[in-house]
């Protein structure tokens, strides 16, 4: 459901699809940012996910973070640059939350 679940948000295989929650993310995080959209950010991880058409292989799947994944090593680096924490709207949290249905951590 998680690879539904990216693409519903507007990460497409074509791109991100206007009006929707991807455009907003990737409209905020630009203006956030000065004007671009940072590689290895929410908007572009997803968009990655969502041109391959796979979360899974990634670990970010419909139950949570699969251990030994590459989700959980960004994890697990966000918490290590964050204190001991991921932070909400994060690129760890947003993915997971899209992954699940969600709307992202913003």
């Amino acid at each position: 459901m998680s690879d539904q679940n990216v693409h519903n948000a507007g990460f497409t295989s074509s791109g991100i699809r206007g009006g929707s929650l991807a455009s907003s993310m990737m409209s905020h995080e630009a203006r956030a940012s000065g004007g671009g959209v940072h590689s290895g950010g929410p908007t572009a991880t997803l968009q990655e996910m969502g041109a391959r058409g796979s979360t899974h292989s990634s670990g970010f799947t419909s139950s949570g973070i699969s251990g030994g994944s590459l989700a959980s090593q960004m994890m697990s680096q966000e918490a290590r640059s964050h204190g001991g924490g991921t932070p909400r709207g994060g690129t760890t949290s947003t993915v997971q939350s899209i992954s699940m249905g969600g709307k992202g951590g913003r």
